[in-house]
């Protein structure tokens, strides 16, 4: 059995944030919904139940070298919808790779959710442009979520409403995980000195989040990202998402943690790790 947080952010808050008259304001139809990962039957209703991704990582970077986003908070990697094994699928349906991502949002009322985005959701600009991070993201998981097919959505929805949805609740999401935050009220902060042990790092977000830890992953020993997961309650357009102890173990060593400040100066040979996930 899984221990249990219920985290009170909901997609639909954010939905409704998104301008009067648009067909984007989109909710389910969910009653009673399941708790993925927890069947124990098929699930009749994959509009209402996330399936077979029902594992989700809210993956948050931080990249010193170059650095990117602000100085005092990790960034945005993503929301990947994992089965419940840890395997997972990508790319589910090139048909809804939707380009100019940007676009969609503003043109549609989601500009507040793009400008956090901007600031928050990053690339490495050796890897490319914010957009392109975001159609990536997109394309190769967002697809992937049962509970977002255009099927699920309302009959009037427009096109790439449900991309829409997914970028409004990563954000959301995300402003529920204030890891940087979490960290530094335990007084751990980024030190080109300073090192951590793993027990300091999971003491110290279990303490904050309410008893639970994340995967941590690092490159030469440097902290470079941090994977919460997740089962979800309902739809991604507007379920509960479950906090729950990370099932699989991220590769940072027990003692020597590195956790660099975010000042693109590395004195060492310590180096950033790629950004995309490894396939």
């Amino acid at each position: 059995m899984f221990s249990v947080i219920l985290i009170t952010y909901a997609a639909s808050a954010l939905l409704r944030s998104v301008s009067a008259g648009q067909s984007a304001f989109v909710s389910s139809i969910c009653p009673n919904p399941g708790i993925s990962c927890h069947n124990t039957t098929v699930a009749p209703d994959l509009c209402c139940f996330e399936s077979p991704g029902g594992l989700l990582l809210q993956t948050q970077f931080w990249d010193t070298n170059p650095p990117t986003g602000p100085a005092d908070s990790w960034t945005i990697h993503g929301l990947w919808p994992d089965n419940c094994d840890g395997t997972y699928i990508e790319n589910c349906d090139p048909s809804r790779n939707y380009k100019n991502i940007g676009n969609l949002l503003r043109d549609n009322g989601a500009g507040d959710t793009l400008d956090f985005m901007n600031q928050f959701w990053v690339n490495d600009p050796e890897d490319g442009t914010n957009e392109e991070f975001w159609e990536h993201e997109w394309a190769t998981h967002g697809t992937c979520y049962s509970t977002l097919r255009p099927s699920c959505l309302p009959d009037d929805s427009i096109e790439g409403a449900e991309a829409i949805t997914f970028f409004q609740t990563v954000v959301g999401l995300f402003q529920t995980l204030p890891t940087y935050t979490w960290l530094a009220n335990e007084g751990i902060l980024p030190s080109s000195d300073a090192t951590y042990s793993l027990a300091q790092l999971s003491n110290a977000l279990s303490k904050q989040s309410g008893g639970f830890v994340p995967a941590f992953s690092c490159s030469h020993k440097a902290l470079n990202s941090i994977s919460w997961y997740f089962n979800l309650r309902g739809s991604l357009v507007d379920g509960n998402f479950i906090l729950i102890d990370a099932p699989l173990s991220g590769n940072c060593p027990k003692k020597g943690i590195h956790y660099l400040p975010k000042n693109g100066d590395l004195t060492s040979s310590l180096l950033n790790a790629p950004r995309k996930r490894s396939l």
